[in-house]
């Protein structure tokens, strides 16, 4: 891997951050009450818990963009109230990385937001959004029983950032290990396997 295509990855981060929730926006309109109990490729987890880790992660980055710095997760996860639609939750997930992208237009790439201990750019904190919504589209659609491959050139972007953004500090917590695949595979096979995901295991399976 050359830096370069890292470097242009980077430079576009607000791009790919507006694709990643463009492809997601097209998952969650997939969901329907039925598929809430459904496995999801996150191991234990079913969609109610992916949406509601969605809903943290997203709480999360848009703590970073409003005060300049995050605290690691604390664990919680919210579940839908009862009394509260499906229409709802993902209305509510929409206007969250909706909010994340305004912010990511308006920084400069070499902002710093404070996340725990550490300092990041800007521009990481736009890709980490990226790469973590994306996934999460897939494994939404996966839940609901539909393969929806994420485009190849904007997989073939986050292919080339995964190894800056996830490490084996990441594993097992946020990501499984890497799986093998073969060099022949997609882009966003390629990708899947990076993130511990088996993209070959057919639809609303959970993997290990």
């Amino acid at each position: 891997m050359t830096q370069q295509p890292v470097t242009a990855a980077l430079t576009g981060g607000v791009e790919l951050l507006e694709r990643a929730i463009g492809y997601t926006r097209g998952s969650l309109l997939l969901i329907t009450p039925d598929a809430l109990t459904r496995p999801t490729p996150c191991h234990r987890w079913d969609l109610t818990t992916l949406l509601a880790h969605m809903e943290d992660s997203l709480d999360a980055l848009c703590e970073a963009a409003d005060a300049g710095r995050v605290e690691l997760d604390d664990g919680r996860r919210r579940l839908c109230a009862d009394n509260e639609s499906l229409l709802d939750v993902c209305a509510r997930l929409r206007a969250r990385a909706i909010r994340l992208l305004n912010w990511s237009a308006t920084v400069l790439g070499d902002d710093t937001i404070s996340v725990a201990d550490q300092s990041l750019t800007a521009r990481i904190v736009t890709a980490t959004g990226a790469l973590e919504i994306a996934v999460h589209g897939w494994d939404v659609a996966q839940a609901c029983g539909t393969d929806r491959p994420m485009p190849t050139e904007f997989a073939e972007q986050m292919l080339s950032l995964a190894p800056l953004l996830v490490t084996e500090a990441d594993r097992p917590a946020r990501f499984a290990a890497p799986l093998n695949m073969p060099e022949s595979a997609t882009p966003h096979d390629h990708l899947l396997a990076f993130l511990g995901r088996r993209p070959d295991a057919g639809t609303g399976i959970p993997r290990t």
